[in-house]
């Protein structure tokens, strides 16, 4: 663990990085051409066929118009990790001191629940909506310290804890019927899973060990998930240069190369979700490591033929609006 913990550490603080192995992606083309030193968050909304995704080291949000094939980025006044739709006009955002409504049109940011607000040394990670729009969502020390962070539950109304001394939560998703929650601590290497309420997104058991590092087939940790209408878990693995396919029972589905060491995370994107973004990550990494592994911190697009799922639209009561 100590190895793996140093090796993270490295990543997150900018020291120098683990000089990759590059990998040929078969059916993966660049989404764009803008680079993100730490790519993270995708989220497609497929009403108007736009990709964002955040560069979180960056304060950037992007943005991809798919029908015109233009990117855009627009900066951003703190760290955000996690975007969420609302409904026409209006985002949800996981940033690093709480979660915030962003008004579509304008881009402007209006605070509506303080996340941590007492530790300052803490920033959001990863994150996802349940079904019922209620959305799970992770902290982490900015230096990944060790257990520093939680992954928390938003019900549109209220935060409340779920499971505390998370070193980097990640892999956050749900089964297509919001019965079975699963989440991850890259530190570790493992993803555990754990039984919902469907209505409300909180937890009736005790989480359990579903995914360990040694079923990981290129190597790396595990990072961002995302879960397909199968029940099929699509996970991105960190210095892996994959996504790979897990069925409910941790048997392996496919898995895709990609031509990026640092994959982050993954979302179904295309009229059909049929297709895939992943983001990718240089962080970390020496000038030797990111002359191997040029194509590092791109977005990319993967036709895979998925089965994938549309985001719910997040809970929010309108009345805790008006209290902030």
């Amino acid at each position: 663990m100590g190895q793996v913990i140093s090796f993270l550490r490295k990543l997150v603080s900018g020291r120098e990085g683990v000089v990759p192995v590059n990998r040929i992606a078969t059916n993966a083309e660049k989404l764009g051409t803008v680079c993100s030193k730490l790519g993270e968050g995708p989220f497609y909304d497929r009403g108007t066929d736009t990709a964002w995704w955040f560069d979180i080291v960056g304060r950037r949000l992007l943005e991809h118009r798919f029908r015109g094939g233009d990117t855009i980025v627009h900066d951003l006044p703190r760290i955000g990790s996690v975007i969420a739709p609302v409904d026409e006009k209006r985002q949800l955002l996981a940033m690093d001191d709480g979660l915030y409504l962003r008004d579509i049109a304008d881009g402007s940011l209006s605070l509506i629940k303080a996340l941590e607000a007492d530790k300052a040394g803490n920033r959001s990670n990863d994150g996802r909506l349940h079904p019922s729009g209620r959305l799970w969502v992770g902290t982490m020390g900015r230096n990944a310290e060790w257990q520093a962070g939680t992954i928390y539950l938003f019900d549109g109304s209220e935060i409340t804890p779920l499971f505390r001394k998370v070193t980097i939560p990640n892999s956050i998703c749900f089964s297509p019927d919001g019965r079975t929650g699963y989440f991850a601590d890259t530190a570790a290497n493992t993803v555990w899973r754990v039984a919902l309420d469907p209505r409300t997104a909180v937890p009736i058991g005790e989480p359990e060990v579903f995914l360990t590092e040694a079923q990981l087939p290129l190597g790396g940790h595990y990072d961002g998930s995302v879960m397909d209408a199968d029940g099929i878990l699509w996970n991105a693995a960190w210095g892996g240069g994959s996504v790979t396919g897990f069925a409910p029972d941790g048997s392996i589905v496919r898995t895709f190369e990609l031509p990026a060491a640092q994959t982050s995370c993954p979302c179904f994107v295309g009229p059909k979700l049929d297709r895939m973004a992943v983001t990718s990550a240089w962080e970390g990494y020496s000038a030797a490591a990111r002359n191997a592994d040029p194509g590092a911190g791109f977005t990319y697009i993967i036709d895979g033929g998925f089965n994938g799922t549309v985001s719910p639209a997040a809970l929010i009561d309108e009345s805790i609006l008006n209290r902030n």
